[in-house]
């Protein structure tokens, strides 16, 4: 395993992060741990959930994965782990989260007592990296900035991050962190993998030159990069098969973004040049992503331990310029796939 900064901050992180948002639905407390035990002892040191986890979300379930991550750690040294965790969104943001009755808001109240709840869970009195789950488009940046830097003053929390911005609103926060002498985000987490390359167009230039790190979630777009979804095939137990039956609405066009006929035609060709360099497609996509050298890590996802050989294989490799070229003519062939 590799170990990268974020940001400018003092968080030396493994290249791969575990993300844990199956924890307490797809996975119970058994597989959890042995998910959980297997990354660790490959190295990985960082690990990201959020206080709406698991997913899909919901009333009587969110907290859960905190719960067990808590339940996890406890027989572990506190510093030999990087946590990161997240305040729910604003509930003017895409989707109302079911937490605080649906009122949720990136303001004082709502941050501080996310972040009680995510301590009580977590078992510890720190967490190392506290992000903003989605962008609040009402409350003032420099409110939300503000409470934040409180929390950090107040040793509750080493670093801040934001999640699911865009580079207009990133770029604000910096620069209001800069004038107020607040502290600023470290790290952005946005879905960035082979199949959506959206990040490129503007944020990217965002991270490099003011040092912000990227994390990205689902390197392997949902699991579609990893070859298991097949046109016209049985996604029955897979993500985007139960997202296509789920009632929710939000939770079906999601599964049409990611599983839709552009892009399971793109990721065969992604899997066609992953045979010819003998790579594990799962492992290609997430290497794919740490190419680029604003990603200090990027999350993956696991129902099962064996999910991770391929992934944590993505730590040591270096694409090479010939197959990132490969990779960049299907982008150009099925541009945007996902929208």
């Amino acid at each position: 395993m590799k170990y990268n900064y974020i940001g400018k901050s003092g968080l030396r992180v493994s290249n791969i992060c575990m993300g844990t948002m199956t924890f307490g639905k797809k996975c119970d407390k058994k597989i959890s741990f042995e998910i959980l035990d297997k990354a660790y002892a490959n190295g990985v040191n960082f690990f990201d959930m959020a206080e709406v986890y698991p997913v899909p979300p919901t009333a009587e379930t969110y907290g859960i994965t905190e719960g067990i991550f808590g339940e996890w750690m406890s027989d572990k040294p506190r510093d030999s782990i990087i946590i990161a965790t997240k305040v729910a969104g604003a509930a003017n943001g895409w989707f109302v989260p079911p937490v605080r009755h649906g009122l949720t808001a990136i303001d004082a109240f709502h941050i501080t007592t996310a972040i009680e709840g995510s301590l009580r869970r977590l078992k510890t009195d720190y967490i190392d990296l506290y992000q903003v789950h989605w962008p609040d488009t009402v409350v003032p940046i420099e409110e939300s900035i503000e409470a934040l830097d409180q929390l950090v003053r107040s040793g509750k929390v080493r670093y801040i991050g934001t999640s699911n911005e865009n580079a207009y609103g990133l770029t604000k926060a910096l620069m209001t962190s800069c004038y107020r002498g607040f502290k600023r985000f470290e790290s952005i987490q946005n879905n960035f993998s082979m199949l959506n390359r959206r990040f490129l167009d503007e944020i990217a230039i965002v991270c490099q030159k003011e040092h912000v790190g990227l994390l990205p979630f689902s390197p392997l777009a949902g699991g579609v990069l990893s070859g298991k979804y097949m046109p016209g095939g049985n996604w029955e137990g897979f993500r985007f098969g139960d997202y296509l039956t789920n009632p929710d609405p939000r939770m079906k066009a999601q599964a049409s973004r990611f599983a839709n006929d552009r892009s399971l035609a793109a990721a065969q060709k992604y899997a066609v040049i992953a045979e010819k360099y003998g790579l594990a497609p799962a492992t290609m996509a997430a290497a794919w992503t740490l190419s680029f050298d604003f990603v200090p890590s990027t999350i993956v996802g696991a129902t099962h331990p064996t999910q991770l050989d391929d992934t944590f294989k993505a730590s040591e490799i270096t694409l090479s310029k010939e197959l990132l070229r490969e990779c960049d003519s299907i982008n150009q062939e099925i541009l945007y796939p996902m929208g």
